[in-house]
């Protein structure tokens, strides 16, 4: 008896065993652990926020910190994840990727917001906005809110407008002091028909080139020149092979950050309130950033960088406002009577 009851206690020890030895390795159990990983890792919303220029720069560094913020604001929920330098897209196809939804963030350049709606060429306009209290005015008031509404058609929503700062020219010719200097130069420039016109009328010739070859074609003598901001013409060493660079003001450089509106629309709403904090305070913070960047990196490139810099006067100021007066009159038609008007009332503050 005492035989047959031990020989029943090992079956049943052994089978006990068995089913111990199979069942981790049970596809069913193994999937529910799959799935208690894939969870956790959903619970993570990944950004991608894709941009064109130097890490080292006021978007750069802007984006950076708003991913920063949004990470810290959402307990470590929102992972935005930074491709500098063009590395995913150029600013010749960011926009379209961004539409698609194969990136959820860009940051462009106006010029390039302007090929959705012409309204954005506005921006462009040499001499719109002389100091950048003005350009915080148009942007928090009644031109921004415009300008913001035009993207909704195409699948977009503005989140806010980031600063470089003011552009200057640059050239390997001669220097660029009035109007005629121009002429005969070629000059680089992003792809807008108001900076394609506004060389136009100095009886000089612009390329639309991408950003990230705008060295490469300096350095090729495919240019003459080009206009950028100093923080930029810096971090890009596009002093080198050129002589000359004018302090002129003359267009301001800033970016319209961007989301796909139905990514935007799939995220929890306070999830979306959490970013809109951290892009209130990323906005902030850049434009001390690029007004601190900018001033230090100008004084490099004026005592230190081989080239022979001129600040306009205000009279040689006047002489090109007058020079560019054509463009603004080719141009109100297309951008629209009603913005023209508010960018009059905010010139007329001054």
């Amino acid at each position: 008896m005492k035989s047959v009851i031990s020989s029943v206690l090992l079956l049943l020890l052994g089978a006990m065993a068995a089913f111990l030895t199979v069942w981790p390795s049970d596809p069913f159990t193994n999937r529910l652990a799959d799935d208690v990983e894939q969870e956790g890792l959903g619970e993570r919303i990944i950004i991608k926020f894709s941009h064109v220029v130097a890490e080292n720069t006021p978007k750069g560094l802007a984006a950076e910190k708003f991913a920063q913020l949004a990470y810290e604001k959402t307990d470590g929920r929102v992972e935005v994840q930074v491709y500098p330098n063009s590395i995913l897209y150029s600013d010749h196809n960011e926009m379209d990727a961004l539409m698609q939804n194969e990136i959820q963030m860009i940051a462009p350049a106006f010029s390039k917001v302007a090929t959705l709606d012409s309204s954005w060429l506005l921006l462009d306009l040499p001499f719109a906005f002389l100091d950048q209290q003005s350009v915080d005015k148009a942007f928090a008031g009644g031109i921004g809110k415009t300008l913001f509404a035009t993207l909704k058609a195409h699948g977009l929503k503005g989140m806010a407008f980031w600063s470089n700062g003011f552009k200057q020219m640059t050239s390997s010719r001669n220097p660029l002091i009035t109007p005629e200097d121009f002429a005969g130069q070629r000059f680089r420039i992003m792809s807008s028909d108001v900076l394609k016109a506004q060389f136009q009328v100095l009886q000089a010739s612009a390329s639309p080139i991408a950003f990230n070859e705008v060295y490469r074609n300096i350095e090729a003598g495919s240019i003459d020149g080009q206009e950028n901001t100093a923080s930029n013409i810096f971090t890009k060493r596009l002093f080198i092979g050129q002589k000359y660079m004018t302090i002129s003001n003359h267009g301001y450089l800033g970016y319209a950050v961007m989301v796909n509106q139905s990514f935007w629309e799939s995220l929890p709403p306070d999830i979306q309130q959490k970013l809109e904090e951290a892009m209130a305070e990323a906005t902030a913070w850049n434009r001390r950033q690029a007004t601190e960047m900018n001033a230090q990196q100008l004084a490099y490139l004026t005592e230190r960088a081989n080239l022979q810099v001129h600040v306009l006067t205000p009279d040689e100021r006047l002489r090109w406002q007058e020079a560019f007066r054509p463009v603004y009159a080719r141009f109100t038609p297309i951008i629209g009577e009603e913005l023209m008007d508010q960018l009059k009332q905010l010139q007329e503050q001054r």
